[in-house]
């Protein structure tokens, strides 16, 4: 990685110097401004931070990705009706770190009491918290009447480039390899955006994320394991699905979509033709996550 620089200098591409930042592109939306959020004890004793926008019914609980934050869902979100509630998994953010390391089942479990605390009807996941909400679904299939699963990254089998990928990350994480880091980050990222300040915020904000100890640390032991136990099992989730995947993404194997979508009975599935749909596609997958969840009757 030639004249890699960190943190880089002022102004310029995360990876190089020397290359100037993309400007600012006529008629693109400005980012949502991070709203303010609270910290809410839940009954399993997880302390979460969370975000609240909108109000009325129907309320949707929003679950976002490893070292990702409420400010990457919230775009998911801007279009759909009703309350919604951002929240940060342990580990992130100002939410709870307890000791050990953690399962899928203790993400179903954070995303449960959110989802109960608030009373929400309806769940989008997206990569971690889309296997979050699986694993939540296999114990309560009814829970949501509808659900979203945004680039699932695993179900019943840990094995495979994904999970060597993502144990690769957390390693260099835990040693504080900034470089192995930022460079995993940064080949994430669709090419078109790649020397955006957009993209430069993206990268910082996981770097900031995935180079705290007790987020490395507790998810250390996630490549091994599975949100889905028995894939046959989803067959009892008979509530209205939208699955999103993409082509060639090495982290979300569009095959994962696929078999997720053929498991669950009422399920929709999409898959963009290339990775990073939410950079390079993010208005048609906003109007598809809510045209999804706002449609009066899905039956």
């Amino acid at each position: 990685m030639p004249d890699f620089r960190w943190p880089p200098p002022p102004e310029r591409d995360p990876r190089r110097a020397g290359v100037s930042r993309t400007p600012p592109q006529p008629g693109r939306r400005p980012p949502l401004p991070p709203p303010p959020t609270t910290l809410s004890p839940t009954p399993h004793g997880v302390t979460l931070e969370q975000a609240i926008t909108g109000a009325g019914a129907p309320v949707t609980v929003f679950a976002h990705g490893l070292a990702q934050d409420i400010t990457h869902t919230r775009p998911l979100g801007s279009a759909v009706t009703g309350r919604k509630v951002f929240f940060q998994f342990r580990g992130h953010g100002r939410s709870d770190a307890p000791d050990g390391e953690w399962s899928y089942e203790d993400l179903a479990r954070d995303l449960r009491a959110v989802a109960d605390l608030a009373a929400a009807t309806r769940a989008v996941g997206a990569s971690l918290g889309a296997g979050a909400l699986c694993r939540l679904l296999i114990d309560s299939p009814d829970r949501f009447d509808r659900v979203v699963l945004y680039l699932p990254a695993v179900l019943d089998q840990p094995d495979g480039p994904a999970a060597r990928r993502l144990a690769a990350l957390l390693t260099a994480a835990q040693a504080q390899d900034v470089g192995v880091v930022s460079d995993a980050v940064y080949h994430e990222l669709p090419p078109p955006v790649r020397h955006s300040q957009q993209a430069w915020d993206y990268l910082s904000s996981r770097l900031e994320q995935l180079l705290q100890d007790p987020l490395s640390r507790g998810y250390a032991g996630l490549p091994d394991q599975v949100p889905v136990p028995d894939l046959d099992a989803l067959a009892k989730v008979d509530v209205p699905a939208l699955v999103i995947g993409a082509v060639a993404d090495p982290m979300h194997p569009a095959s994962v979509a696929r078999r997720l979508a053929e498991a669950l009975p009422r399920a929709r599935l999409h898959v963009y033709d290339k990775p990073g749909a939410f950079w390079c596609h993010r208005a048609d997958l906003r109007e598809r996550i809510s045209s999804f969840l706002n449609a009066p009757d899905l039956d």
